[in-house]
């Protein structure tokens, strides 16, 4: 429950710390981003307490707080756990801050911010289920169904990046190695890292997906067959979404979901492996674009 207050929120990620303030209606209020500590816990800990401080000077009114963050709390333990800026990890980010700040805290996983936000006032308004997906340098995705994020038990719902490959082609198996020590998981194949790898496998040359699809558009026929191969295991990825939990609309985020292609071809791409009679597979851009993550955040204090 919001009770009537402004609502702040902070997106943590591993280069910049940006946080917002959201008028009842969504509309903003306020906006500051910080260059973010590195390997650094208790830098990072002071650097988000002074950039929400500052915040909350600039609304000079009570605001709720919602931090999206890398990585998820534990629900046994309350720590931090897999999160990509390691220094975080084992460590009581929510309880730290609680203390410095003084009042509660709302924290989760940036994906499910990213979701939040898309499916309150975004892409997906007005849908009773969203999945909302990352496909940066990683491979996150969260889900939202009647407005609120779907955590489950473990505080891992909608976390498909480390789900291996569904329907498998001879040359995609195992897999390349991931972070997580497995092998052949989504976010080796579906993210900008994947679209880079796969293009190496190919050629021997490491470059960013951005670079690729400017050699795809001049012709260059291993960064067509590139972007090809991606957008095929992206669409496969999400059918096996689609036929688990069956989200009404699924919302692309992060570097990837600027190519604007994809909103073409996934839908039919995925369709054949989609376990039902009905055709219609909605997939959007996100309305918010790189600011999701933060106004997702806000969201976390919703009213009813």
């Amino acid at each position: 429950m919001n009770d009537g207050k402004l609502r702040l929120g902070i997106d943590l990620g591993g280069t910049k710390i940006e946080g917002c303030i959201l008028g009842p209606d969504g509309s903003e209020a306020a906006r500051q981003r910080i260059l973010a500590p590195q390997g650094n816990y208790d830098d990072t800990l002071a650097a988000l307490a002074g950039l929400i401080r500052d915040l909350e000077k600039q609304a000079a009114a009570a605001v709720t707080i919602g931090i999206g963050m890398p990585g998820s709390l534990s629900p046994s333990t309350g720590l931090v756990r897999n999160a990509n800026s390691t220094w975080l990890n084992g460590r009581p980010l929510r309880q730290d801050l609680e203390a410095a700040l003084g009042q509660p805290i709302r924290c989760a996983n940036d994906a499910n911010c990213f979701a939040l936000s898309e499916a309150t006032d975004g892409a997906g308004a007005g849908a009773r289920s969203v999945f909302g997906v990352i496909i940066g340098t990683g491979c996150g995705g969260g889900l939202v169904f009647d407005g609120h994020i779907l955590e489950g038990a473990r505080g891992i719902g909608g976390e498909w990046g480390h789900n291996p490959l569904p329907w498998a082609e001879p040359d995609e198996h195992p897999g390349p190695t991931c972070w997580c020590g497995r092998k052949g998981c989504m976010e080796m194949w579906a993210s900008g890292t994947g679209l880079s790898g796969d293009y190496k496998r190919r050629t021997g040359d490491l470059v960013s997906g951005h670079e690729i699809v400017a050699r795809a558009a001049l012709g260059e026929p291993d960064a067509r067959t590139s972007l090809d191969r991606h957008a095929s295991r992206l669409a496969r990825g999400l059918a096996h979404v689609i036929n688990i939990v069956d989200p009404e609309i699924i919302v692309l985020g992060g570097g990837l979901s600027k190519l604007p292609h994809l909103y073409d071809v996934l839908p039919g791409l995925a369709a054949p492996y989609v376990f039902s009679d009905v055709p219609a597979i909605v997939i959007r851009p996100p309305k918010w674009g790189d600011a999701s993550g933060v106004r997702g955040a806000a969201w976390l204090w919703n009213c009813t």
